[in-house]
């Protein structure tokens, strides 16, 4: 059905767990073959454009970093008709110029994590995109732009180093990122980034610095009431921006996210298992037919 369809996939961080402003709204379960997304999808239409709206944490902030599943909420969203992903996350500063309450808009990733599934493919279908750029070169800029017409101080570019957690980062690891010259430490981004790509949804994050980390002289320890004093400023910012960038949209899909895998699948097509194919149809289907 059309209004079960959304151009515009919105992934709420912390302290974002609903998207205001819709009209039309239904709430939609999406299964997936891969289990549950973290809730169900808030449909509906702002400024005249269909919008998906997913709570990454679920409502009430009851999922880890460790235990989101990624692949289902990726693989939701493509299967709504997503075609740009627009995700929030709260991240922590490594370097003085970020203040908290800063807005960033990242261009690069670094892997700290080792317990998560960061791909679709595997059993039976073998496949490698480019990952050399991971966010969207055409849609960060709208981003950015977006963050500033709502009044952020906004930074563009970026490196957002990706940790396990749940635990923040101990003093040595803090110093570690910052001696390799990362610029963010947070724990979610990068596992979307990776299954946007192989999904060839356009995709970039506002990284709202809530915090120091721990290497700051002045902010030796991270607290969850501290962080939460700047989420609360930092959801509003969210809000007025994602208004914003939505309206920017549609963009020109004259990047490598809309064709990523028309090199990078490896299996020869009559050798894919049967199952494979149903379950990545919405992702694979138009070069596995």
């Amino acid at each position: 059905m059309a209004d079960e369809r959304a151009q515009i996939g919105i992934i709420g961080g912390s302290g974002l767990y609903e998207m205001e402003g819709l009209t039309d709204v239904r709430e939609v379960a999406v299964p997936t073959p891969f289990g549950d997304p973290s809730d169900a999808f808030v449909l509906g239409t702002l400024d005249g454009k269909r919008v998906a709206f997913l709570p990454r944490h679920g409502r009430g902030h009851r999922i880890l970093p460790s235990e989101l599943n990624f692949r289902a909420n990726i693989w939701a969203l493509k299967s709504l008709g997503v075609e740009w992903i627009l995700s929030v996350s709260a991240v922590g500063s490594l370097q003085e110029k970020y203040v908290p309450g800063h807005v960033v808009v990242p261009d690069q990733f670094v892997d700290r994590t080792t317990r998560r599934v960061s791909t679709f493919f595997g059993e039976g279908l073998v496949g490698h995109v480019a990952f050399a750029h991971p966010i969207c070169r055409r849609l960060a800029p709208v981003f950015a732009q977006a963050a500033r017409d709502a009044g952020a101080t906004v930074h563009e570019r970026g490196t957002y180093v990706c940790m396990e957690g749940p635990q923040f980062s101990t003093y040595a690891e803090s110093q570690l990122y910052r001696s390799w010259g990362m610029d963010l430490v947070g724990m979610t981004n990068l596992q979307e980034a990776k299954l946007a790509r192989e999904a060839e949804i356009c995709y970039s994050t506002l990284a709202l610095v809530t915090d120091y980390d721990c290497w700051h002289p002045d902010h030796d320890a991270v607290t969850v009431d501290a962080v939460l004093a700047i989420l609360k400023q930092n959801a509003e910012t969210a809000k007025r921006t994602l208004a914003n960038a939505v309206r920017r949209l549609p963009i020109a899909r004259d990047c490598e996210c809309e064709s990523a895998l028309r090199y990078a699948l490896m299996t020869r097509p009559d050798l894919v298992p049967e199952a494979r194919k149903r379950d990545l149809a919405p992702i694979v289907g138009r070069y596995l037919k």
